[in-house]
């Protein structure tokens, strides 16, 4: 399975964003970058790719330990990033990003402890990807326009674990699909 840990937003933020989006996606030239759409907004804590299915209990089981001596925080989303000039176009994160930071940090250990391949470790950027492109692009347009988004803010009171299922149609922009595995109460929110 292809694996990996995250924090979702609660629909009513995932409603704030697609409406932030949706005046993005008028802007000049938004038709050349591919757009994420709700079922793939997430802040990615840990990804693990492919994981044997005889390990997924033993992840599942640490990332249940990982959550329970996390305590839940607030959180939002705020402004805008990039990567790669223009490749990908994300979203950032307001409010406890260090207790985002710790989570994403034991979710990761919690992969290399189970046995997963994590590779080498590289620090946690908190970012909710919103759009893709195979070319650089120019996105300060999106930058700009982003620079005043602030949503809601809500209480992260969970860690999931997401199953990714990559497109195999070849239909242009197919997405990938994601499906919950498990979720993980942090340590007193539940």
């Amino acid at each position: 399975m292809r694996l990996f840990a995250a924090v979702l937003p609660p629909k009513e933020v995932a409603e704030e964003l697609a409406a932030e989006l949706a005046e993005l996606r008028s802007l000049s030239r938004a038709d050349g970058l591919r757009w994420t759409g709700r079922p793939g907004w997430h802040f990615t804590l840990a990804f693990y790719g492919e994981v044997d299915d005889d390990l997924v209990p033993e992840l599942s089981e640490r990332l249940e330990r990982a959550a329970r001596r996390s305590r839940p925080f607030p959180l939002a989303l705020r402004g805008g990033g990039q990567f790669g000039h223009g490749r990908a176009l994300w979203v950032g994160a307001e409010g406890e990003t260090a207790a985002l930071r710790l989570l994403a940090d034991r979710a990761e250990a919690a992969g290399r402890r189970a046995g997963v391949d994590m590779g080498e470790h590289r620090r946690y950027k908190a970012h909710l990807t919103v759009a893709r492109s195979r070319d650089a692009v120019d996105v300060m347009p999106y930058l700009t326009a982003l620079e005043e988004f602030h949503s809601r803010t809500w209480t992260v009171a969970e860690l999931v674990l997401v199953r990714s299922n990559l497109p195999r149609s070849g239909v242009p922009g197919e997405q990938p699909r994601y499906e919950t595995v498990a979720r993980r109460p942090l340590g007193g929110a539940g």
